[in-house]
């Protein structure tokens, strides 16, 4: 295989890795922006982990999917949950028992990578949503930043060079196209002046 084939098939494959990140990243900051909150794709909410709790299993900056809605007194031991603490912030454990007092049920929870239960147990009303166990290690990092002001500007400029690089690329394809097309039609009138 020549050098040339193998350059051309490296900046093929550049280009089309850096149009998929820029696009699942496009889409990403607009449903985000849309929906007011967390990024949401096929019903699923896009969530960013900004804690080690839950390692090694889920890494700190890792991009979880959870699936909200539903009977929120169904979940059971083991399962993992999404909810809404005290605070007002979202944490993400585990579930290590059900506790149903009347018709009230309640969760304790655990970080897998926690030596106790949280404090508090969750009442099923702050349930947000289930893990469905779809992560994506690291990438949560570049949506969080994705999301602030500066992150959206600073997604602008790879966008932007890309833009200008397809651009760049298209032009260069279309001069071929056209001295292969001139070449081809002194070619042939060449062949038609020989043969009268």
């Amino acid at each position: 295989m020549s050098f040339k084939l193998v350059r051309k098939w490296v900046s093929r494959l550049t280009t089309y890795l850096l149009f998929a990140v820029l696009i699942a990243m496009a889409v990403v900051v607009v449903s985000s922006k849309a929906s007011g909150g967390e990024p949401e794709i096929a019903g699923y909410q896009l969530k960013t982990v900004l804690s080690g709790s839950m390692e090694p299993g889920i890494q700190t900056g890792s991009l979880i999917a959870v699936k909200p809605g539903g009977d929120m007194t169904r979940f059971t031991d083991g399962d993992v949950i999404t909810f809404m603490d005290q605070e007002e912030k979202l944490i993400t454990h585990r579930i290590t028992e059900v506790v149903t007092s009347g018709d009230q049920v309640m969760y304790r929870t655990k970080g897998d990578n926690n030596n106790a239960e949280d404090l508090e147990p969750v009442l099923s009303q702050n349930v947000v949503a289930e893990y469905t166990g779809f992560t994506i290690p690291y990438i949560g990092y570049l949506v969080n930043f994705a999301q602030s002001q500066n992150g959206a500007f600073l997604l602008l400029i790879p966008g932007i060079l890309l833009l200008c690089y397809s651009g760049l690329t298209i032009w260069r394809t279309l001069g071929e196209i056209e001295k292969q097309n001139k070449k081809e039609t002194k070619n042939l009138e060449e062949g038609q002046s020989l043969s009268s």
